[in-house]
């Protein structure tokens, strides 16, 4: 009876063993290398970190009845200096406003006064009409513009959809806008520096 002698398995080549090893080094570092950016691309983006953060103004180069726009958490955000004549308006349009006393929304206990503002003559709102999110404009009293009427007493007109709001955001009657502007948090650091998204003493 014959047998055969099987031949032992050889053993790997060197070679080959170097080149797998090469391999597998180069594969890891490839996963590594999609893998760190894809982390890194979960964490917030610097703009979007500072979105959320309080944004300074200084409003020493405002004038009476001047305004200024700013950025906060990517909406607009309007400062106007309003003039004595701007508030003495105030009171006597009561009666043609929806919401005088702001009651429909939540804002801030500081602005649940007639001036809808910390102080008077500083109104700060949301530049965004409350209706369908659209821009409103400024527009002074006795301007020319047809939508407003020749007994404007000065404020905001919605170009979109016709809302108007008055020198204190608040929206007038029979408007599509359910509600006045949105008064962001805020509060002054100094007399001329005032700090939009913080309201921390």
């Amino acid at each position: 009876m014959n047998t055969r002698t099987l031949p032992l398995a050889a053993s790997p080549d060197p070679e080959r063993r170097v080149w797998l090893l090469a391999t597998g080094a180069a594969g890891g570092m490839a996963v590594a290398a999609t893998a760190i950016p894809f982390v890194s691309s979960l964490a917030p983006s610097q703009r979007a970190r500072a979105q959320g953060a309080a944004v300074e103004v200084d409003i020493s180069d405002l004038p009476p009845g001047g305004s200024k726009t700013v950025e906060w958490r990517g909406k607009p955000v309007w400062i106007m200096r309003r003039t004595p004549e701007m508030l003495a308006a105030l009171p006597a349009l009561d009666g043609q406003l929806a919401d005088p006393k702001s009651l429909r929304e939540q804002q801030p206990a500081y602005a649940q006064n007639a001036w809808r503002s910390v102080k008077p003559d500083i109104f700060v709102a949301v530049g965004i009409c409350t209706h369908l999110g659209c821009s409103p404009s400024a527009v002074p009293a006795g301007s020319a513009n047809p939508s407003v009427g020749a007994d404007w007493p000065g404020g905001f007109f919605c170009p979109c959809h016709g809302s108007t709001f008055d020198a204190a955001g608040r929206v007038f009657r029979n408007k599509p806008a359910p509600s006045n502007l949105e008064i962001p948090p805020h509060r002054f650091a100094s007399e001329t520096r005032l700090l939009i998204g913080d309201e921390e003493a």
